[in-house]
């Protein structure tokens, strides 16, 4: 995924909202490509998998997957076929997302299908010990999200400062090229802030932003104190 280098990464998940699917999701997509504009920070979209193509059409900056499934093309009726959101624009993909969950050797044959693509993969985890775990199946990104705090308004980098930290300093000691993300209720300039001061490299985000009367604006107060 191309970056602009040290500066935060924000990837906004569209989930499932309709607030955020079909003409709102491109319009969605363009507001975060204004503000990545705007403001250089590194903005990317996981959109559902059906705007997938028709958004990576349409705006520069990258485009995930909400999640792949680690399977060969074949007969997988209503699994997501990795090779299939490569074809319709996605670069990168969430996995094991809290929605979303996975077992572990599924985690690490999807990262792997990823990293055979040329995709980047973003593991979402739920604590230390999972975060810990996901760094030595070599993701590119962990994205620590304590689950009670998803959608909850309470940011994990307030709330719990301290999982982010240990978060940071355990998959670093273990594979240092492993990035960490901070997730879950995360809405705010404050937040964004917080997550950067303990160690993160950005945040992955969704209802803050999808529910806000002005997204745009949300995006840019979102970046403001960076």
């Amino acid at each position: 995924m191309m970056e602009n280098k040290g500066t935060p990464i924000v990837i906004l998940n569209f989930k499932t909202y309709l607030e955020s699917t079909g003409e709102k999701a491109l319009k969605l997509a363009k507001s975060c490509q204004n503000v990545a504009e705007e403001t250089g920070v590194n903005m990317m979209v996981a959109p559902q998998y059906g705007d997938i193509y028709r958004i990576s059409q349409e705006v520069e900056i990258p485009v995930l997957a909400q999640h792949i499934d680690p399977v060969d093309a074949g007969g997988h009726t209503g699994s997501v076929l990795p090779e299939c959101v490569k074809e319709a624009g996605a670069v990168g993909t969430l996995i094991n997302h809290s929605e979303q969950r996975m077992q572990l050797f599924n985690i690490d044959a999807a990262i792997k299908k990823a990293f055979s693509l040329g995709m980047s993969s973003v593991v979402c985890t739920n604590n230390i010990e999972t975060s810990t775990a996901a760094a030595t199946l070599n993701p590119d990104f962990v994205a620590i999200e304590p689950p009670e705090l998803i959608g909850s308004g309470i940011p994990v980098s307030q709330a719990e400062p301290e999982i982010v930290e240990k978060t940071v300093e355990m998959i670093h000691n273990i594979n240092p090229q492993v990035r960490v993300l901070c997730g879950a209720g995360i809405s705010t300039g404050d937040d964004l802030k917080a997550a950067i001061d303990l160690g993160s490299e950005g945040v992955l985000l969704a209802s803050g932003i999808i529910l806000a009367d002005d997204p745009q604006k949300a995006l840019l107060d979102l970046v403001s104190k960076i």
